[in-house]
């Protein structure tokens, strides 16, 4: 029997092909590096001439790092209101893309009615309407002797995951319509054909694929949300943009305040970047396999 000898890279009997394949693609990785590493260095020389040109109109670097640790704490309520507003505007996102995708036409028209108004007015009156408008609506069914009035008074951190799960689940909405649309017809044709209704076509064929394209955008649309729920401290919720204005304006260092909110964010959004790439490269491997 003869044994076949493993091949070196570089030794007699290699194939060529393959040696100038990872030859180009050590190539490309230094490139890539030597490229990140130019960006890093232009990066840093831009930060410190912002650092300089801040120091000459009265900025107290000693102000932002007396207090830094006080505006990170409103961290783990961003995160928190974001992944609960997240997680509900996905479940709105899927209903209403469904409801589209319908035949039925009071379903489209709620849908539609719903992406249009939602998607036509700013976020901040949104937020208004629900936090002071609901309550309003609640007191009056109160007076008229309806108990169920309560459930419209809110607090300030449910009115502000309300306002970011509407909001969001109407962008949403049609990224969940374009995933779902993804799908070739042929396949939904051929899961009638052996006998599944529409719910089992879409929890069983549709969906597991439709996720594929999906998840990625929503993790754009959660990053996004991070920094949209900065809005939220106009109803008094103690996250990091209220915790930075509450010193800006007790000391009138509003520069200094508002630039330690702004560093957490971008390194808030740095991170959930990062960590969108990883879930996309772990998809994509899944996909390949």
């Amino acid at each position: 029997m003869s044994v076949q000898t493993m091949k070196i890279p570089g030794q007699p009997g290699s194939d060529p092909e393959l040696d100038m394949g990872q030859a180009l693609v050590a190539q490309q990785r230094r490139e890539r590096l030597i490229q990140t590493i130019k960006i890093g260095i232009v990066w840093v020389v831009l930060l410190i001439f912002i650092a300089i040109a801040l120091l000459q109109f009265d900025f107290s670097p000693a102000y932002m790092f007396k207090h830094f640790a006080f505006v990170l704490t409103g961290l783990p309520i961003t995160i928190g209101v974001s992944l609960a507003a997240i997680l509900f505007a996905t479940i709105l996102a899927l209903l209403g893309a469904v409801a589209r995708l319908s035949h039925n036409s009071i379903a489209q028209g709620i849908s539609g009615l719903y992406v249009s108004i939602i998607r036509g007015t700013p976020l901040l009156i949104q937020i208004y309407i629900i936090y002071n408008g609901l309550p309003q609506i609640g007191t009056a069914l109160i007076n008229k002797g309806y108990d169920w009035g309560h459930f419209f008074i809110l607090s300030a951190i449910q009115s502000g995951i309300l306002a970011l799960s509407l909001n969001y689940g109407a962008y949403m909405t049609e990224i969940f319509r374009a995933g779902i649309q993804s799908i070739s017809g042929g396949q939904r044709e051929a899961a009638e054909s052996i006998g599944m209704n529409r719910t089992q076509i879409l929890r069983r064929v549709i969906l597991p694929q439709a996720v594929r394209v999906i998840i990625p955008d929503i993790a754009n649309q959660f990053i996004a949300m991070q920094k949209d729920s900065a809005l939220v401290s106009f109803m008094g919720i103690w996250e990091m943009t209220y915790r930075a204005n509450r010193f800006a304006r007790q000391d009138s260092k509003f520069m200094e305040m508002f630039v330690v909110a702004a560093i957490l964010y971008w390194l808030l959004t740095i991170v959930s970047s990062w960590g969108e790439g990883l879930l996309e490269k772990r998809m994509r491997h899944a996909y390949e396999r």
